[in-house]
């Protein structure tokens, strides 16, 4: 089993065979790409667009289904057009727009919380769920009874080499608004080998498009201060606004990206806090370093594995030749484990300083909603680090079966009461 292999990363990721790799070649040939495994290497690629280019063959390993459809993606986009759509976003996520959030997306993690306390026990992986999905909703202007459809589209987006999440359907008709219902009358089913459609071609994700564009049509008419509201503003023919297969694609990045990373980033913050128990006691003892070990979990249980760009021509990377055309993948799990930027790289120290962990990305791409999700990751383990007692784990942790997305299904957990 290799790196690429999503059953290997059902017993946690392969940090010694990805630092075996980076030992023998900071740049190594994998399968029918180059695994860039070094901290600055990550670097180079990740802010130099016009060598490494996200469009020319999208962003994830294996190739698109549909790539025409995916270079629409801001994700899988490069400049100027990239420059362009993320400019219209960048108003959602300044400082002081995440500032008037925050004691929001506080008062949600402490009720999720409280709504456990009592019981002394629960699957944390199922509690955290839900932190990101009502910031979305509050964000992006989408029904707070509607949140569950980006669950469920997150999961079958991401989780595709999953056979669970790949068929995940938990939102019921009566639970949603009619826009959600319209949506789900077309949410696609297994065929006869119980396979789903590829959820990442338009074909395969019907009802989250139906949604995109039916709560679109509604803003449009019913603007408010979202972020759905201001892009209905530029959603037009002409060149100068967004095409309607740009905004479905804007929706569709929303509702899965915004949602998978924080999701699997909660639970694997608090699973590398139980694995360390003098860390989690110190944290506890002092607050102040919370953000500090926010950072920790961040880097040690990286979400988001790796991203691909192509090369737009040849070029020598760690002195190794790479040929325009060639897969360039950059393994942030490897970079974030680099021993010359990070000291005792496989030790979790919650104080750590400096942490240039990359879980972000870098360069044009980087995570327009890195700083919310550090408000929320703040938020959530303050209300946790408030129970009562010594928390601990109450059963084995269930990983997702991916080689992209680094995500515990299941967190079972219990304290005193």
């Amino acid at each position: 089993m290799g790196i690429t292999d999503p059953d290997t990363y059902m017993r946690g990721v392969p940090y010694e065979e990805l630092a075996r790799l980076r030992r023998e070649s900071p740049v190594v040939r994998v399968d029918d790409f180059w695994a860039v495994l070094r901290h600055a290497d990550v670097r180079r690629v990740l802010r130099d667009p016009a060598l490494f280019s996200s469009q020319l063959g999208g962003t994830q390993i294996r190739d698109a289904a549909d790539l025409a459809y995916v270079r629409r993606m801001m994700l899988n986009m490069d400049p100027p057009e990239h420059g362009r759509l993320r400019g219209l976003l960048t108003k959602a996520f300044t400082p002081r727009a995440v500032a008037k959030l925050t004691s929001q997306i506080e008062s949600r993690a402490r009720s999720l919380v409280a709504e456990v306390a009592d019981r002394g026990e629960c699957d944390f992986a199922q509690v955290a769920a839900d932190l990101p999905l009502r910031t979305l909703a509050a964000v992006f202007g989408v029904p707070e009874q509607d949140r569950r459809l980006m669950y469920d589209w997150s999961n079958r987006v991401i989780g595709y080499q999953d056979a669970e999440y790949a068929v995940s359907a938990t939102v019921s008709p009566a639970e949603v608004t009619g826009l959600a219902r319209a949506a789900l009358a077309v949410r696609p089913s297994p065929g006869p080998d119980g396979a789903m459609p590829d959820p990442r071609t338009r074909a395969g994700m019907p009802d989250l498009y139906a949604y995109a564009n039916a709560l679109g049509e509604y803003k449009r008419s019913h603007p408010g201060d979202d972020v759905m509201s201001a892009l209905m503003r530029n959603v037009g023919d002409d060149g100068a606004r967004v095409s309607l297969a740009e905004f479905e694609n804007l929706f569709w990045l929303f509702s899965v990206a915004g949602n998978e990373t924080l999701r699997n980033g909660l639970p694997g913050g608090l699973l590398a806090l139980l694995s360390h128990p003098e860390q989690y006691r110190r944290l506890r003892e002092d607050r102040s370093l919370l953000p500090s070990a926010v950072e920790e979990m961040l880097r040690w249980w990286t979400p988001v594995m790796h991203f691909r760009r192509t090369a737009v021509a040849g070029v020598r990377l760690s002195d190794v030749d790479i040929r325009a055309g060639d897969k360039v993948v950059v393994w942030f799990t490897g970079a974030n484990r680099d021993p010359e930027v990070f000291e005792d790289p496989d030790v979790f120290d919650i104080a750590r300083t400096p942490n240039d962990h990359l879980t972000f990305g870098h360069g044009p791409h980087f995570c327009l909603g890195a700083q919310l999700a550090r408000v929320q990751l703040r938020a959530m383990f303050a209300a946790v680090l408030d129970l009562p007692g010594f928390m601990e784990l109450a059963g084995e942790p269930v990983r997702l079966r991916s080689n992209f997305q680094n995500g515990l299904k299941s967190l079972p957990i219990r304290w005193a009461r």
